[in-house]
């Protein structure tokens, strides 16, 4: 059954070739920012400003009304409370993403799978089967230093505690599941702030022109990340011009005096002078920075370079200003408090500034909605959530994708959402939980990269802990205290993405690992051979299986219950990898499943997310039958050239065993497909039975089946049953 130490040499020469390969296309891609045309770099930072940030660039449309309540009942209110949203955006958006944060990516992919993932190729801690190379250093130079000792403890107690790898798994998956709802909470709390710029509208009539504009704005995401980002990035682009433009009128208008709050103390002023209240107003200064995840989440559809550019030189001054010049208009006309932002616009740039503001709000849900895409396509990558379909919508970015089925419900919940709480300052509740939650995951996970794998010096991760995360822990507090006001909403829908990962993860880690305990043993397959019982059918067959390297149990338990075989048998793996194509010569890996006589080949085919793999089942069964070919004859040389037999004999077995497999070709290929049914033992708990028979089997009867992937043709299919007991 096993591939000779030759084949596997080869394999593994393959192996290291295409991910050379690999590397070679990345270093032109936009994630090497050192190698990336400035051109490129510049297009992607402008494309940002439609994806990533038109949340925080759309924050001034209603943060100074849940910060400082419906009355001012002091005026220095209003410059602590700008001082806290400068000193917010400067620690948690300025330093810790776009100088700390964006560095923790893995391979280019942000959000919390992928500090999950770039900690789980440090260290053996993931609880999936992970198929990625560890870049564990496997030796040094010189005696450790102290920082490398201090690394290889933690990994020594994490390796080794089942409690560690399922806590920080599930921190992970719970970061993660906040990040989707903050993605559909976005959208609705964006859209009802900026309706409210239409004076005598009613609320009710605020919410259905929201819920219509919802509808078109999730119409439009299948046209794919590039095409949005282009086509909103100049109305994001407008609106930083116009806030900036607003601001400064107004500080020109009512004084600069405002600026004082750049003086950290008038925080400590503020708290002095209102106590509890001051505390519970911080949950409406954190939303100066929700979308602030988006920087990270999105990254995998641009690069750090890109998403810094457009950050330092737009998004923070724009907002810095418009903050400032609100806060200036407050100072003068403090009883416009519940309608801050339109009330102190010019009068000539009323209505235009309604105009951009709701196409800004409209850009503003693109953050998260992408950003969900993205870490939802990741999750399904490490077998973290159910299959859904994703479509890749550029072969110059593997990391932009668009997936249907989540597009519309998120759309669903997202229109449920705007209808039940019906106002900007009920969602606002509800938004600030879930964007803080993810940003304290971020921090915890992050603090594990530090130690572990940058190894960074002791002292720098307590600073970084002790402020920034300090500042996190007291915006927690603060929006945990709304709890009751709508708080539980994005709580709740974290929970059920919670528990939906956590029983697919279960469910298919389980199974993975029965496969890999029951495939065929060596023995099975040579009693195949001298089996006086088993028969052998006419023509080739395909065995498709998700083991790589090995024989399913399917195929034990076809041959044990149907003692038939057919005259050629290749076992065939379907590899999706993260790449737009695979060269056609790159595409096919074969090796040969002993004994020789049994004529029983494994094959790998790779496929890039771009590669056409359904349409056209005969031309891939064309370029399987000549590799297998090929392979057949350079694998007799190659063979005997070892022992130095090199004659007639040779050319003579090879071309035996190609007119071998030309007849089994012409009498017909079959395409076999394990159907498995995933079921506890007897024995189990109750608990057990639960979650693997209902709640699993009911994941995987309602979401993407894994033959959806394979190249198989309806009339040639031959489905296999099997039940799976773990």
């Amino acid at each position: 059954m096993e591939a000779t130490e030759v084949e596997h040499d080869e394999m593994r020469a393959a192996e290291s070739d295409f991910e050379g390969g690999r590397a070679l296309m990345n270093a032109g891609s936009h994630r090497n920012p050192n190698k990336v045309h400035w051109l490129r770099t510049l297009s992607l930072a402008f494309q940002c400003l439609g994806i990533v940030y038109g949340d925080i660039g759309t924050s001034p449309l209603y943060v100074f009304t849940p910060a400082l309540g419906s009355t001012i009942a002091n005026t220095d209110d209003i410059v602590g409370v700008l001082s806290l949203i400068i000193y917010t955006i400067i620690l948690l958006p300025f330093i810790k993403y776009m100088f700390i944060v964006l560095y923790a990516n893995d391979n280019g992919d942000g959000g919390t799978f992928a500090l999950y993932s770039l900690i789980c190729r440090h260290m053996d801690v993931s609880l999936i089967p992970n198929r990625r190379p560890k870049l564990r250093e496997t030796a040094t130079h010189g005696p450790a230093t102290a920082r490398q000792k201090r690394a290889d403890r933690i990994v020594e107690m994490m390796e080794g505690s089942r409690v560690a790898k399922g806590v920080l798994f599930l921190v992970t998956i719970v970061g993660t599941s906040m990040v989707i709802g903050d993605g559909i909470l976005n959208p609705s709390i964006s859209v009802l702030s900026a309706l409210n710029g239409i004076t005598g509208l009613s609320s009710k009539a605020q919410m259905w022109i929201s819920v219509g504009i919802l509808v078109v704005l999730f119409g439009v995401q299948r046209f794919g990340t590039e095409k949005v980002g282009f086509s909103f990035a100049p109305i994001t682009l407008v609106w930083f011009i116009l806030i900036t433009g607003i601001g400064l009128f107004n500080m020109f208008e009512h004084g600069f005096g405002v600026l004082r709050a750049f003086n950290p103390w008038c925080i400590v002023e503020y708290f002095e002078r209102n106590g509890k209240r001051g505390f519970i107003s911080l949950g409406g200064t954190f939303l100066s920075i929700t979308g602030v995840e988006a920087m990270f989440a999105d990254l995998g559809h641009f690069s750090v370079r890109s998403i810094q550019i457009s950050f330092v030189f737009i998004v923070l001054p724009s907002s810095l200003i418009a903050y400032c010049g609100q806060a200036a208009y407050l100072m003068k006309y403090p009883q416009d408090i519940g309608n801050a932002f339109y009330a102190s616009i010019p009068g000539p740039l009323y209505w235009p500034s309604f105009v951009v503001a709701i196409a800004a709000s409209v850009v503003t849900s693109q953050a998260m909605i992408t950003g969900s895409f993205a870490i939802i396509s990741q999750s399904q990558s490490l077998g973290c959530f159910p299959r859904v379909k994703v479509v890749h919508t550029s072969s110059k970015y593997e990391g932009q994708v668009y997936i249907p089925l989540i597009n519309y419900a998120f759309m669903i919940i997202c229109i449920l959402t705007t209808i039940y709480f019906g106002s900007s300052s009920n969602v606002a509740n509800a938004y600030g939980v879930a964007v803080i939650g993810v940003m304290v995951i971020t921090t915890c996970l992050l603090t594990v990269v530090m130690l572990v794998v940058w190894k960074t010096n002791i002292w720098l991760i307590f600073l970084f802990v002790a402020t920034l995360g300090s500042v996190e822990f007291f915006y927690l507090a603060a929006n945990l205290y709304k709890f009751v006001h709508g708080g539980y909403l994005p709580l709740g829908l974290a929970f059920v993405l919670v528990v939906t990962m956590v029983i697919w993860h279960y469910g298919y880690r389980a199974r993975h690992i029965y496969e890999l305990d029951h495939q065929a043993s060596p023995a099975l397959v040579q009693d195949l051979v001298h089996n006086a019982e088993m028969s052998r059918a006419s023509g080739m067959a395909l065995l498709y299986t998700e083991v790589e390297q090995g024989i399913p149990p399917i195929f034990s338990h076809f041959v044990k219950n149907v003692p038939l075989i057919h005259s050629v048998m290749v076992v065939v793996s379907i590899k999706i990898l993260p790449i737009s194509r695979v060269a056609l010569n790159k595409r096919f890996t074969f090796w040969r499943i002993e004994p020789r006589e049994l004529m029983m080949f494994g094959c790998e085919v790779r496929y890039g997310y771009d590669d056409d793999r359904l349409k056209d089942h005969n031309k891939f069964e064309q370029q399987l039958i000549e590799n297998l070919k090929a392979y057949i004859g350079s694998r007799q040389l190659t063979n005997e050239a070892e022992v130095g037999r090199v004659d007639a004999r040779v050319n003579a077995l090879a071309a035996e065993e190609m007119q071998y497999v030309q007849m089994a070709i012409e009498k017909g290929v079959v395409y076999m497909l394990g159907e498995a049914e995933v079921v506890a033992k007897p024995s189990s708990s109750f608990i057990k039975k639960l979650v693997v028979n209902h709640a699993y089997g009911f994941l995987r009867r309602n979401f993407r089946s894994g033959s959806e992937i394979m190249v198989a043709p309806t009339a040639k299919l031959v489905r296999v049953g099997m039940t799976y007991e773990i």
